[in-house]
Formats: structure tokens, C-alpha cells, sequence
């Protein structure tokens, strides 16, 4: 009867995710928001509140959720690092460096307000994490659906998104070895850290002196075979980042920076999309399912103040920083407007800081970090994602050229 009931408890949340997926298409929104709602209202503190039945009531439909979550970001890192190679790294460097250096001030807010109010400094680290990074998967979506793709300020927008991503990468690495690192003293914290990038510059360097290695890996004429390899490459490298006690977020995405620079960027785009839009999904759904949307009560005021700051911070840096690259104040205006949208790695950096252990699983780490980052990303992917699609009215409002 307990496999009957988590069967139907998984069912259900596929449901979910499908109707989602169909409110966010109808209302041209982002579907990251629709897939945390959903969580939130089928889980322990939406309808769990009123009945005795929720997802993830069984142990074996919420152990199967919670390891769908973990493939979920192993899945969004993995294509995340698609869009990479080192070719395109060394060709645009200058641009990514310009506009992405600027970039960084986007962590001050988040940073100042979180320490006004916390009063500690790896809380503000934390919410200086999440205020900095934008929705990469977002943000690429919207100026494909806006036809922005040719445009100059779609490639400083692209730009700060590469060099965010590579930042946050590293940052992903320090948190993770602090928080679920063995001990809290600064020794084991350094030693940890210092084993994360011994990692990282280890498997850069196989990727960088053996490119070749990767395309032999997956050069096989049978689809099915193609996708087992892939698959299991990803999941042996992130597997084994876990076991070593590093973030299987940053292996699978230097993984994908790997396979971005072989001749089968293409296929693996094509084959790997759903499972990463269904384990994706599923990642959205958990963090729906781990939030108490009670808590949002007690981050009013620091929500608003950061939602304010960090959208003005956010355009301002953006727009000075494709100024200095000498476009126009239209196109500067598009992309400070097209880079306010936050997501999935501001989700990610939760998802770390909701699992902290030892003298760092706390409430306010482990609680109320994670309800913030759901409610400042269901806030600013609306916000971003509705000024995208109105900034022609926006600049002609403003009457910029």
C-alpha cells in the first residue's frame, strides 16, 4: 500500500509541474515561480496544513523528490556549462571582464542589508550570493523569445551572465565546503575549500590538455548509447564530487564545460533537454515543497528593501557597464532592464544553506535564508521577466532612443 501511495504522491507532483508549466506559457511568464507554487501548495505547509495527505508524506516519494531535486541541479550546472568553451572564453574575454567586474557591486546590497539586519557576517555572504546572480536560464529564454539574439546588448547581457556564472561557481564551492563541511573551526573550513579548488583545477586541467578524451567518450551512431554515456559521465563526476564533500553542482557544470567544446554540443543539447527540464522541475517543486510560506511573514521588510535595491544596483551596473562599450542609451537601457531577473542559482545557493550541518543548521540558515531566496526569486522573476517584455514601452515611455 506505501508503494501505491508514493506512485500516486509522484503522479501527482508530475501533474503539477505539467499545469505549471501550461499557467506560465498562457501568462508568457517564466516557469521557475509556477514549479515553486506548486511545491508550496501540495507540500507539508499548503495542504499538508488542512489534511494528513501531502507530497512527500511517504518516505519513499519524498526520498525519490529529494534525489530528483539533487539530478535536477546537477542537470541545470551541466547545461549551464554547455554554453561555455574555452575558445569563447578566450574571445570575449574582454568584454566579459568589463561589463562583468562592474557586475560584482551587485553583491554590495544584498550584502549591507543582510548584515544590517543578521548581523552575521556568512548570512550576508548568503544573501549577498543570492541578490548577486541572475537567471541565466531565464534571461537566455527571454531574448530568444524577444529576438534579441542579434542584437549588441544581447551580447553584453550573455557577457555579465558568463562571468556571474563563473563567480558564482566559485562562490558555490566555499559555500558548500563551510556548510556542509565536517567542522566549523577555520582550519577544517580552508581545508575543505582548499580540496574544492584542488578538484575544479584538477578536472579544468584534464578538460583544457584532453579535450579529445570527450569526444571519444560519446562518439558512438546509436542515440541510445550516446545518452547512458553522457549521463554517465555526468553522474560518475558529480558522484564522485560528493564523495570527496564538494558541491555536485560545480562538477556537473565544469562537466558541461567539457562536453561544450566537443562536436557533440548539439546532439547532447537535443537528447539531455528533457531530462533537464524534468529534474529541473522537480528541483523547483522540492524548494515549493521545503518552504514555509509562514516565514515570509518575518522577511517583509528585508525583501522589500533588497527587491528595490538590487533592482536599481542591478540596472545601473549593467547599463554603465555597456555604456563602456560605447552603445547606445536604448540598448544600455534593454540590458540593465534584461539582467534583474533572479532564479535558479539564487535556488541553488538555498538549497545548500537548508541542508548546512553541524553548528550551522540553524533557523536562520537553514529556515529563513531558504524562504527568502523563494520569495525574493518568485518577486524579481516576475518583475524582470514583465519589464523584458514591456521595455519597448519603457524607453519610449522614457523617450530614450
Amino acid at each position: 500500500m506505501l508503494r501505491e501511495a508514493a506512485l500516486f504522491e509522484l503522479g501527482l507532483m508530475i501533474a503539477a509541474l505539467a499545469l505549471g508549466a501550461s499557467i506560465a506559457r498562457y501568462i508568457k511568464e517564466s516557469d521557475i515561480p509556477l514549479f515553486i507554487l506548486m511545491g508550496i501548495i501540495l507540500g507539508p505547509y499548503g495542504i499538508g496544513r488542512f489534511y494528513d495527505f501531502h507530497v512527500g508524506i511517504t518516505s519513499t516519494a519524498y526520498e525519490f523528490i529529494e534525489l530528483g531535486a539533487e539530478l535536477g541541479i546537477i542537470f541545470l550546472l551541466f547545461f549551464m556549462g554547455l554554453s561555455f568553451s574555452f575558445k569563447k572564453l578566450h574571445r570575449q574575454r574582454s568584454e566579459i571582464i568589463g561589463v562583468g567586474t562592474m557586475d560584482l557591486l551587485n553583491f554590495a546590497p544584498g550584502v549591507l542589508i543582510g548584515y544590517w539586519f543578521f548581523e552575521d557576517v556568512l548570512v550576508a555572504f548568503l544573501i549577498g550570493g543570492i541578490v548577486y546572480i541572475s537567471s541565466s536560464a531565464v534571461i537566455s529564454k527571454s531574448i530568444l523569445d524577444l529576438g534579441w539574439e542579434s542584437t549588441p546588448e544581447a551580447d553584453r547581457m550573455l557577457g555579465g551572465l558568463i562571468f556571474e556564472d563563473l563567480v558564482i561557481i566559485f562562490y558555490l564551492s566555499v559555500v558548500s565546503s563551510i556548510l556542509l563541511g565536517d567542522g566549523a573551526d577555520l582550519r577544517s573550513i580552508v581545508i575543505d575549500i582548499g580540496i574544492a579548488f584542488i578538484f575544479v583545477i584538477a578536472l579544468v586541467s584534464f578538460m583544457y590538455f584532453k579535450p579529445k578524451f570527450f569526444n571519444k567518450i560519446l562518439d558512438t551512431e546509436s542515440d541510445e548509447l550516446f545518452v547512458l554515456r553522457a549521463i554517465g559521465i555526468i553522474g560518475l563526476v558529480a558522484g564522485a564530487a560528493v564523495v570527496l564533500g564538494l558541491s555536485e553542482a560545480v562538477a556537473a557544470f565544469f562537466v558541461g564545460v567539457a562536453f561544450g567544446g566537443s562536436k557533440h554540443l548539439g546532439k547532447l543539447q537535443r537528447h539531455l533537454y528533457s531530462e533537464r527540464y524534468l529534474f529541473g522541475g522537480i528541483f523547483f517543486f522540492w524548494i515549493g515543497l521545503e518552504t514555509d510560506p509562514l516565514l515570509f511573514r518575518g522577511i517583509g521588510t528585508i525583501l522589500i528593501l533588497i527587491v528595490i535595491a538590487s533592482s536599481l544596483y542591478k540596472f545601473f551596473t549593467m547599463y554603465y557597464g555597456a555604456k563602456f562599450f560605447h552603445m547606445g542609451q536604448a540598448s544600455s537601457t534593454r540590458a540593465g532592464i534584461g539582467m534583474i531577473t533572479r532564479g535558479e542559482f539564487s535556488l541553488i545557493i538555498a538549497a545548500i544553506a537548508a541542508e548546512a550541518v553541524g553548528v550551522y543548521d540553524v533557523p536562520v540558515i537553514t529556515e529563513t535564508i531558504p524562504a527568502f531566496a523563494v520569495s525574493y526569486v518568485l518577486v524579481m522573476s516576475m518583475i524582470g521577466t514583465i519589464l523584458m517584455q514591456n521595455v519597448d514601452k519603457i524607453t519610449s515611455w522614457l523617450r530614450i532612443d
